[in-house]
């Protein structure tokens, strides 16, 4: 392992166009590097297959970033109700995540989300019948954004007319850049969620509906497997959580499949292969890149080398996933492919809890547009698309057309 640490060049747009050449060569040197990732950040970059699979189940590294021993990374979040925003089962680790995860595990079970299916149907064919008259559009702003929020709102029960201000709260707060967010504007950002979380609150427990936020109210207010701060924090992941990776998924599968005409040629002869369409777009060129941070609560041996305690780890499962001692031409897009335990979703006890819905929402909207837009083409040159950087990956936009239709 070098002694100076390797630099992920987020602001080099080569290198956010198509980070994989790196990461091939981290990977190929060592199974474990020193690296300054996004914001200037130091973390120690886990790139293998067996190696991250092992990691992301080591109890030892943990998810609560108050564990970690670089100061800069509590700063990113609100200075006001630290606490309360760290109180999610996304930064908590046994026994608080296993109780605050038993309580919504009932709401994203196979069975419950395969249920959703004729909703997210129609929620996508309502989206598209808006933009097919027009033969172009912008397929995240048009199509992949509002899907994802629409469900994940109407899933907790978040009134329509307010699915908007969440949603640009929290991008705002957690969208990851090259550079460390602003201080100023996360706080402003979390002061306006948390008063409408708040609010929400009040209002369910007024009027509960059917939904999953009234849900939650009930375990707080009657069973008390909750505190307050616990049900706020869990509104916001699942909010958050809810929508921000899929929008990359849907947007990113779409874009890939312009990409590679052969597998589109493919995939649209045969709509059987989009299950597996989604697990290899997930593990070629997934949402989440490079991967998945926990922190050393003491000092960890990684393939032979000691990460001390209170070290930031990067458990790089973008990086991993190219593995090519776990994946066979691990390079080629091929959505074919057999035996694809990608890491896109984690492994161990934090694995995503949305993976159902996140497949299913994904299969619905890439399939339906392939069978309702004809002619889709990309409306700009390839290296023209703007891609995010800094932890979640997929394009910003993705400017679309195709063949008219009423």
């Amino acid at each position: 392992m070098s002694e100076r640490p390797v630099l992920l060049p987020y602001a080099d747009p080569a290198f956010v166009a198509d980070p994989f050449p790196l990461y091939r060569q981290l990977r190929e040197d060592a199974p474990v590097h020193r690296a300054v990732i996004a914001g200037g950040l130091e973390a120690w970059l886990v790139t293998r297959y067996e190696d991250c699979l092992a990691a992301l189940s080591d109890l030892r590294l943990s998810s609560d970033v108050r564990d970690a021993s670089d100061t800069r990374l509590l700063a990113q979040l609100p200075e006001t109700e630290r606490e309360s925003i760290l109180s999610n089962m996304l930064r908590s680790d046994p026994p608080d995540h296993t109780r605050l995860r038993r309580l919504v595990s009932k709401a994203f079970t196979a069975r419950r989300v395969a249920g959703m299916r004729p909703r997210i149907q129609a929620v996508t064919d309502g989206l598209l019948d808006a933009i097919v008259p027009a033969g172009r559009a912008d397929l995240v702003a048009d199509f992949a954004l509002p899907l994802p929020v629409t469900v994940i709102g109407e899933l907790l029960g978040v009134p329509a007319d307010d699915r908007h201000d969440f949603q640009r709260w929290t991008d705002r707060m957690i969208t990851r850049v090259a550079q460390l967010p602003d201080p100023a504007v996360v706080n402003e950002a979390w002061q306006h969620m948390r008063a409408y979380v708040t609010e929400l609150i009040l209002a369910k427990r007024a009027h509960p509906g059917d939904d999953l936020l009234s849900a939650l109210i009930t375990a707080r207010d009657e069973e008390q497997q909750l505190s307050e701060d616990e049900l706020i924090a869990m509104v916001f992941l699942l909010l958050a959580a809810g929508y921000i990776t899929t929008v990359n998924l849907i947007g990113g599968g779409i874009a890939t499949l312009l990409a590679h005409p052969d597998q589109l040629d493919l995939l649209r002869s045969d709509p059987g292969l989009l299950p597996g369409a989604i697990e290899e777009f997930l593990r070629h060129d997934g949402p989440v890149s490079p991967g998945i941070t926990r922190f050393a609560r003491e000092d960890v041996e990684i393939a032979g080398v000691t990460v001390p305690r209170g070290a930031t780890v990067l458990i790089a499962s973008a990086i991993a996933d190219r593995d090519p001692a776990r994946f066979p031409a691990p390079d080629r897009l091929d959505i074919t492919r057999q035996d694809n335990a990608h890491l896109a979703f984690g492994h161990g006890i934090h694995y995503c809890l949305g993976a159902p819905l996140a497949r299913l929402e994904g299969q619905i909207a890439i399939g339906t547009v392939l069978r309702r837009l004809t002619g889709l083409a990309l409306a700009v040159r390839p290296e023209e698309l703007r891609l995010r950087s800094g932890g979640l990956r997929g394009p910003e936009s993705l400017p679309v057309t195709f063949t008219p239709g009423g």
